[in-house]
């Protein structure tokens, strides 16, 4: 009764979380077009299918991975050996992200939208290695004790840097790709582990030190990523991915009418599929289990029961992404580019990234540790209203750069030498928890829906390349509330000081 009871809330609790996007889409809807969507039916349909995917997801991380994972990160802590910890946090992030479910969607739409130029599985790859590198080295920090501040101002730099040379195909897919990473199964598991590490080294501080290894994490990839793509379209023929980009609709809705017409011959493969996406989670806890740590594995057949709800979850998710969330995207910005001037866009923009932050778990979570860590110069309620209207102006800022048809390099790159300065001026205290909150705003439903509005908008505008134009929306709703975050510390940094005064 009460694993149903559970089961019960997380489906209120996936539902809750889509709400905002289903309300912001019928307002533009009904309001505004004035028209239902064609095929709005598999469109609801798939939105149902997310929350009861989501909500399997959640119960099979509650019963399985996170009680597991909890109790090996306390173990390695009781043995006090680095070594040890840098092997775990490095399998433990390459584990959560190879299975992550917003970077498979994103790093399918890219193989799709290439012609197979992009490799998903090697972009998958590149960005789960790229996680686990660096928790390996977020938990050597945390040990030493060193302030994040110049690991971020030195790391930012080499990505900016990077940035400069890599072709454009690539920077828009590499800033979302580092932007997706941390998500549903990924923040809670590598937060937990910083946090519980700060607290229990003596002379460490929960919201210096234990805050920022989601930010490093959402750092990398993007480094990792654009030099895949130097190398990619420094080998490739740049003109053949050129080329694919206007096929990437007609295959999205082939790609829809298999889901339709084949799931029940299809459903074992892909949940064979589901299960090799989960398998190094599961090798990973296996491993550490019984031959470090050399103890069974206490409730055996609950935690085999949540792997299994997680792998159920995983395939209804993804099939929920192709019968409801992505052709929402799509169908979404081909009306509103029909309506005079692209006012209406910026407005749906503003409003789908403002209401699904503001309701994003990951984030309330994450404000609350902060209101506890911070012991009063922090306000969880204040941190979710700081973040969701950085999100909401990132995606807005982003769909204007797809409108106006600017290149993406610039954007980002002055977005981030703003990130570096305020990282400069910013008081140390806030610096951990900004970069962690820029990776924690983009949810499992907010990530397709913005990807398809971007892909969408790249489609159907005149003199767009999708592959160039329709990725980078994630990585404007994960800089602007690292920077509307360091500006709202200093301003009351600032005031303090100003009321100090005699």
């Amino acid at each position: 009764m009460n694993q149903i009871r559970e089961f019960y809330n997380l489906l209120q609790h996936s539902f809750r979380n889509l709400l905002p996007i289903i309300i912001v889409v019928a307002v533009f809807q009904f309001a505004i077009i004035r028209q239902v969507p064609d095929g709005w039916l598999p469109m609801a349909v798939g939105l149902l299918v997310v929350v009861v995917g989501v909500a399997l997801f959640l119960q099979g991380l509650e019963m399985g991975i996170f009680p597991i994972g909890k109790n090996l990160s306390n173990e390695f802590a009781k043995k006090g050996s680095l070594f040890w910890l840098m092997i775990f946090g490095f399998c433990l992030g390459f584990s959560a992200v190879i299975a992550e479910p917003a970077l498979i969607a994103v790093a399918g739409q890219a193989e799709m939208i290439s012609g197979g130029e992009i490799s998903a599985l090697v972009l998958r790859l590149l960005v789960a290695l790229s996680v686990g590198a660096v928790v390996a080295l977020g938990i050597v920090r945390i040990v030493l004790g060193h302030s994040l501040h110049w690991y971020m101002i030195i790391g930012y730099l080499l990505v900016v840097t990077v940035t400069f040379f890599a072709p454009e195909e690539i920077v828009g897919l590499a800033y979302d790709s580092g932007g997706v990473t941390t998500n549903i199964v990924t923040v809670p598991l590598i937060a937990a582990l910083g946090i519980g590490l700060a607290i229990s080294i003596r002379g460490r501080n929960a919201l210096t030190h234990g805050f920022g290894l989601v930010g490093l994490a959402v750092m990398v990839p993007m480094i990792a990523v654009q030099l895949y793509g130097i190398l990619v379209y420094s080998l490739g023929d740049p003109e053949m991915v050129r080329g694919a980009a206007p096929l990437a609709e007609a295959a999205e809705d082939e790609a829809l009418r298999e889901v339709g017409g084949s799931v029940l011959l299809g459903m074992l493969t892909d949940l064979l599929v589901m299960f090799r996406d989960v398998l190094p989670i599961i090798a990973v806890v296996v491993l550490f289990q019984y031959l470090v740590i050399r103890r069974g594995i206490a409730h055996v057949h609950k935690v085999v029961a949540g792997f299994v709800l997680v792998i159920f979850g995983l395939y209804a998710f993804v099939v929920g992404l192709k019968l409801g969330l992505f052709p929402i995207g799509r169908s979404m910005a081909e009306q509103l580019i029909t309506l005079d001037g692209f006012l209406f866009v910026y407005l749906f923009a503003f409003s789908i990234g403002f209401a699904t932050t503001m309701a994003e778990p990951a984030l309330i979570a994450i404000g609350q540790k902060a209101q506890e860590a911070g012991k009063g110069k922090l306000n969880g309620n204040t941190i979710r209203l700081l973040v969701a209207i950085g999100v909401a102006v990132g995606i807005t800022l982003g769909v204007h750069r797809i409108i106006a048809g600017d290149s993406i390099h610039y954007y980002i790159m002055g977005g981030y030498a703003v990130v570096i300065l305020l990282t400069w001026l910013s008081p140390r205290y806030i610096v951990a928890l900004a970069y962690d909150l820029g990776g924690v705003t983009t949810s499992e439903v907010t990530v397709p829906l913005v990807t398809a509005l971007g892909i969408g908008l790249a489609t159907h505008i005149e003199d767009r390349n999708v592959l160039i134009d329709g990725f980078g929306l994630i990585a404007f709703a994960s800089i602007f509330p690292i920077i509307s975050v360091m500006l709202y510390a200093i301003a009351v940094e600032l005031v303090n000081r100003w009321r100090q005064q005699p």
